[in-house]
């Protein structure tokens, strides 16, 4: 189990926000933390701590009079940690590779892959074409409705038809090197770990996995290195004291050690 590192960006600021209250409409959300120090500087920390294979998410969408600033953010970042960091937020099979050749690792994707609500198996064919499986994290991020977990997309605030299953891990893992799940529910809220998301993703025995939400302390680590049978990485974002929070970055380093 490793420590992945985020940098979450929205409106050119680097945030934590609740995760379920953001809003496209007025570019919105509530925020538990909002730095005054560019998205570079957190890559650079990481970089300079060992810690690789996290994500950079751009959460303005592409019609946002913010958007360009959020992205720059998220160009400094990568250009700061070449190979070491992924990023995600309107990525699609055209502007993939302009990530990639600014530094990223892996582009991170959902709702180019999705139309209607359903998966949209052209434009995953097209995203593997431009870039490869091996530079492709796909995003489930999920949300609860009638008792299971369904795959949300346009930052988590649209549902669709498709469950968080073994099933749906195993019938798109030929597409991707990695799973990103944010269990939206709780992100950003620090109330705890999303235990019934965690079953599911340990209870499969495929792909790296990186899971994100509600982590608040040291024991929530603890409890999901040993759910997740020490094979699902974790996100800790609100609860570090780099943003805001009381857990130390080393601390939760040593606990998925």
């Amino acid at each position: 189990m490793k420590l992945r590192p985020c940098i979450d960006i929205h409106n050119g600021k680097v945030k934590q926000i609740v995760g379920s209250s953001l809003k496209d409409k007025g570019d919105s959300a509530s925020e538990n933390f909002v730095s005054e120090r560019g998205a570079d500087f957190y890559a650079r920390m990481y970089r300079e701590l060992g810690l690789s294979g996290g994500h950079i998410i751009l959460l303005n969408p592409a019609g946002s009079p913010y958007y360009e600033l959020t992205k720059q953010q998220g160009m400094a970042a990568l250009l700061a940690t070449p190979g070491l960091m992924q990023i995600g937020g309107g990525i699609n099979a055209d502007n993939a590779a302009e990530y990639l050749e600014a530094g990223a690792s892996h582009v991170i994707v959902t709702s180019y892959v999705f139309s209607g609500g359903k998966i949209n198996r052209t434009n995953l064919k097209k995203l593997v074409k431009a870039v490869g499986r091996d530079h492709i994290v796909l995003d489930l991020s999920c949300k609860k409705k009638d008792d299971d977990y369904y795959v949300v997309t346009d930052r988590w605030q649209k549902f669709t038809d498709l469950k968080l299953t073994e099933e749906t891990l195993d019938e798109l893992s030929g597409y991707c090197d990695e799973f990103l799940v944010h269990a939206a529910d709780v992100e950003g809220r620090q109330q705890g770990i999303e235990e019934d998301v965690v079953g599911i993703l340990s209870s499969w025995g495929g792909l790296p996995i990186i899971y994100a939400g509600g982590v608040k302390d040291l024991e929530d680590i603890k409890l999901l290195k040993k759910l997740g049978k020490d094979r699902i990485d974790v996100t800790v974002g609100s609860a570090l004291r780099i943003f805001g929070g009381s857990m130390e970055l080393k601390d939760a380093m040593a606990a998925c050690r």
